[in-house]
C-alpha cells in the first residue's frame, strides 16, 4: 500500500479496479483481510449513558459519614477497673514504703531489716517501719514482743505505746502488752525512755512496768529469751499476764474461778504441750485446771 489513505479506502470499499489489482499482487491484501475478519468480531461494550451519569452524580455528591464511636458500659467499667489496679500497684511499688509484719497466735516469724539487723516476732505481735526513711532513721513501731539483733551503725529505735528503746548495736528483747512493758538487754547497752525518764541497761539487766508501776527485777543470765526455745519464763510476774501469754501460744480461753490474777508467778511453761504447760503453772500456785475443748478453767483446790 502506498499510504494510509489507500488502507482506509480499502476498508471502505472505495478502491478503483486498478488499485485493487495492484493490491492483490502484494502480500498486504492477505494481512488486511485478516484484520478485517477479526475487526468484525470485536464489539465495544454497550453503555447506558443515563445510568452512568446518574451513578457519577451520586458518587460525586455522597459525603463520608463521620464514624460514630459507641461505648459499651461494661467495657468501660472493665477498663476503669484495670486502670485502678495499675494505679494502685504503682502506688505500692513506688510510693508506699511502709512495711508491716504481724504474727498470729502460736506463731513466730524471723525478719531481716534493710541494714541486716534481725528481728524475731513472738506470737500475736505487730511490727512496722518505713523503708524509705530507714537509712537516715532506723525506727520501728512494735506492739507485742520481739527479740532484736541490731547491726552496728546509727541509732536504732523501737517505739511502743509504753516507752521507747534506743541502741547503737546490741541484742535485746522488748515486750509490750496491755498493762505490761518489759525490756531485757542481752548484749551491748540499751537506753529505755519511759515517761521522760531514761534508764540504761547493760547485759543481764531488765526494766519492767506493770500497770504503770516500775518494778525491780533481778539480774538474769540467759543468752536469749526463753520464748525462742519454745518456752515462756517469768520472774515474779502477775498470774494474769502469765495466762495471757498462755492463750497467745495455745489459742485457748482461760477462765479463773475464785483465783486472784494478781498473784505472782515465778517459773516457765512449754509451748509444745498444753497439759504440761498447765501443770507448770498450777502446781506451784496450788491450783486445779480443767480443759473443755478450747476453754480452760483454773480454780482453787
Amino acid at each position: 500500500m502506498k499510504n494510509n489513505n489507500d488502507i482506509l479506502k480499502w476498508f471502505d470499499n472505495e478502491l478503483s479496479e486498478q488499485e485493487f489489482l495492484e493490491l492483490k499482487q502484494t502480500e498486504n491484501l492477505e494481512i488486511l483481510e485478516k484484520i478485517a475478519h477479526y475487526a468484525k468480531h470485536m464489539q465495544a461494550p454497550e453503555v447506558d449513558a443515563q445510568a452512568a451519569l446518574t451513578a457519577f452524580r451520586n458518587r460525586k455528591l455522597r459525603k463520608k459519614s463521620p464514624k460514630v464511636i459507641t461505648f459499651n458500659f461494661n467495657t468501660v467499667l472493665k477498663i476503669a477497673a484495670i486502670l485502678v489496679v495499675m494505679l494502685t500497684s504503682s502506688y505500692f511499688l513506688f510510693f508506699n514504703n511502709d512495711v508491716n509484719f504481724e504474727t498470729e497466735i502460736a506463731q513466730t516469724e524471723t525478719l531481716t531489716l534493710p541494714d541486716g539487723s534481725e528481728v524475731i516476732l513472738n506470737a500475736a505481735s505487730k511490727l512496722h517501719y518505713s523503708k524509705k526513711e530507714w537509712q537516715s532513721n532506723r525506727l520501728l513501731d512494735l506492739d507485742g514482743e520481739a527479740f532484736f539483733k541490731v547491726q552496728k551503725g546509727e541509732k536504732f529505735t523501737v517505739n511502743t505505746s509504753a516507752g521507747t528503746v534506743q541502741v547503737l548495736g546490741t541484742q535485746f528483747n522488748v515486750k509490750k502488752r496491755t498493762g505490761y512493758f518489759e525490756v531485757q538487754c542481752y548484749e551491748g547497752l540499751v537506753a529505755v525512755n519511759y515517761n521522760s525518764k531514761i534508764v540504761k541497761l547493760s547485759p543481764g539487766k531488765s526494766f519492767r512496768v506493770v500497770d504503770n508501776t516500775i518494778q525491780l527485777v533481778d539480774d538474769f543470765k540467759a543468752e536469749i529469751p526463753s520464748w525462742l526455745q519454745e518456752e515462756s519464763s517469768f520472774d515474779n510476774v502477775p498470774l494474769g499476764e502469765v495466762l495471757k501469754e498462755l492463750q497467745r501460744q495455745y489459742s485457748i480461753i482461760v477462765t479463773l474461778q475464785n483465783v486472784d490474777e494478781s498473784v505472782l508467778f515465778k517459773g516457765a511453761f512449754t509451748h509444745k504441750n498444753l497439759e504440761i504447760a498447765l501443770k507448770s503453772i498450777t502446781i506451784p500456785l496450788d491450783l486445779n485446771y480443767k480443759i473443755e475443748g478450747k476453754h480452760v478453767v483454773l480454780s482453787k483446790k
